[in-house]
């Protein structure tokens, strides 16, 4: 059944690709979804906005109830790809793969609704805006009830990976991806001549201090056998060569997969940089946003979805994944029911499908659209036990 959608799924993941929507403005993309729902005769309701719940119910007798996640955003980079889809809307691009997702529970939707007469239970569709902007669409819906009414026993999510061929998926059991938080610093000290730094007080050099020190949180406070990273990516001492500026600015990102140890090191970051500035005569003001959970994919569950896409595709196409220090807002619903997030391969060194998410070249395989829509119907179907 997925073959025989093979090109409609194509064009509807070419349409999404070439008309991107950033996070929480995903209007046209509900509105492309709903249609879509509409005409397969499948009811739906809106949710978070631009957030779209649809349900799906077989025609035997079963109560039990399972949910199917795609994100619908895309990111803030101009696509480089010459291709007939690209993106029409400038400075944004569809480079994480979420017109596959949507595209997919699309052509996944239009299986289990044909397939009504064989089996029993329902299937809730999430299509959900902004997985990547904090606080993260997912957080919204949920706080909407899009676990609720009915709710489902498990959540079932699915994303490309470029660093897996297409035909193949990839699993992980347990903890998979990390937390992720934003961290906004600013130094003050007093700014002045370069020439003259015994007048200053510099905050360009305590903030190097400061940068160096704090890793050490990582090396040396947090536990070896626990994933951490914390890294800046912005720093801004807007001064010159002879100018010591009046402050610094930085941004940056940390990231682990506990949140007791998560929210130990908040603190100790912001005591062990505020006192550093102090005792250097500066002020620090360090500010976390706090963003995504860690994802956590439930053990048994996790070994069902894999069993199930071993059936569908044989045990030499499921590979094993490693820890993945992204983050995802699908975590949110791993924190709180039993959840399973596999990878979808989507690269292709030989046709030069190799770039990553997140980059202005990102394309994929699009022989994975026949996979990607069939294992998610599959699993659906097995999973409610019929």
């Amino acid at each position: 059944m997925a073959r025989d959608i093979h090109q409609d799924t194509i064009a509807i993941r070419r349409h999404l690709h070439a008309n991107p929507e950033l996070s929480f403005h995903e209007y046209q993309t509900s509105a492309f979804v709903k249609e879509k729902l509409a005409g397969m005769g499948i009811p739906f309701e809106a949710m978070a906005d631009t957030g779209v719940v649809a349900l799906i119910k077989g025609n035997k007798p079963s109560d039990k109830v399972i949910a199917l996640r795609a994100d619908m955003d895309a990111l803030p980079i101009t696509e480089t790809n010459n291709v007939e889809y690209k993106s029409t809307n400038p400075g944004v691009m569809h480079a994480c793969g979420h017109d596959v997702h949507t595209s997919s529970l699309l052509g996944t939707a239009r299986i289990l609704s044909e397939l009504k007469d064989e089996f029993g239970g329902t299937v809730k569709l999430i299509f959900q805006p902004a997985e990547e902007k904090l606080p993260g669409g997912a957080s919204i819906m949920i706080k909407e009830g899009v676990l609720e009414n009915p709710k489902p026993s498990a959540v079932i999510g699915q994303h490309v990976m470029p660093l897996i061929e297409a035909g193949k998926v990839g699993f992980r059991s347990g903890k998979y991806m990390a937390s992720t938080d934003e961290l906004y610093v600013t130094v003050r000290g007093k700014g002045g001549h370069g020439a003259q730094p015994q007048q200053n007080i510099d905050p360009v050099v305590i903030t190097a201090h400061i940068i160096v020190a704090l890793q050490q949180i990582v090396s040396r406070i947090a536990d070896p056998k626990l994933p951490t990273v914390l890294s800046f990516g912005k720093v801004i001492a807007n001064g010159a060569t002879n100018v010591i500026p009046n402050e610094v600015y930085l941004e940056g990102t940390f990231r682990t997969l506990d949140e007791d140890w998560r929210a130990e090191a908040h603190k100790r970051m912001k005591k062990m940089a505020e006192g550093i500035a102090e005792s250097m005569g500066a002020v620090c003001e360090f500010n976390i946003m706090k963003g995504y959970p860690f994802l956590i994919n439930e053990e048994k569950l996790t070994a069902d979805v894999r069993a199930f896409a071993e059936d569908f595709l044989g045990k030499e196409n499921v590979v094993d994944l490693d820890i993945w220090m992204a983050a995802e807002d699908f975590a949110y619903y791993s924190q709180i029911a039993d959840a399973c997030f596999y990878r979808l391969g989507t690269g292709n060194q030989s046709l030069g499908i190799t770039s990553s998410v997140h980059t202005p070249t990102f394309n994929i395989d699009e022989s994975a659209l026949a996979i990607s829509t069939g294992l998610m119907a599959y699993i659906a179907v097995k999973q409610l036990g019929n």
